[in-house]
């Protein structure tokens, strides 16, 4: 596995422990619909949270959140969409982006709930 996968995975089971750690029950990772991945769906009472997980050794250029493009949030609310009328669901959603910044072995991480809206 590339050096960039493995961290991507990394930062995605450290958005994990985050969760679980402030209350939320993971349901579902990497879930596919066509084209979208949503990389976390998490509950937490009657709030769904999708959430998309940033991960990147520097964050030079640009703020880590503003890597998620209208593109992706288009393909988030409609893997979401699928998701929430698959399993008849009747919860409030929302669309939280989890950044995890490296600095040499430390990892940083920042949860951003209402991060986009879908209307």
């Amino acid at each position: 596995m590339a050096k960039h996968n493995e961290f991507g995975k990394k930062g995605e089971q450290l958005a994990v422990d985050h969760l679980v750690e402030k209350g939320y029950n993971v349901i579902h990772r990497n879930y596919r619909y066509m084209k979208a991945e949503i990389d976390i769906i998490a509950r937490k009472g009657d709030i769904l949270a999708i959430v998309e997980v940033k991960s990147r050794s520097s964050d030079y250029m640009q703020p880590i959140a503003d890597t998620v493009t209208d593109k992706k949030i288009k393909l988030l609310v409609m893997a979401a969409d699928h998701y929430i009328i698959s399993k008849d669901l009747d919860v409030e959603t929302r669309f939280d982006i989890i950044t995890i910044l490296k600095n040499g072995t430390n990892f940083s991480i920042e949860h951003l709930e209402n991060a986009f809206y879908h209307f």
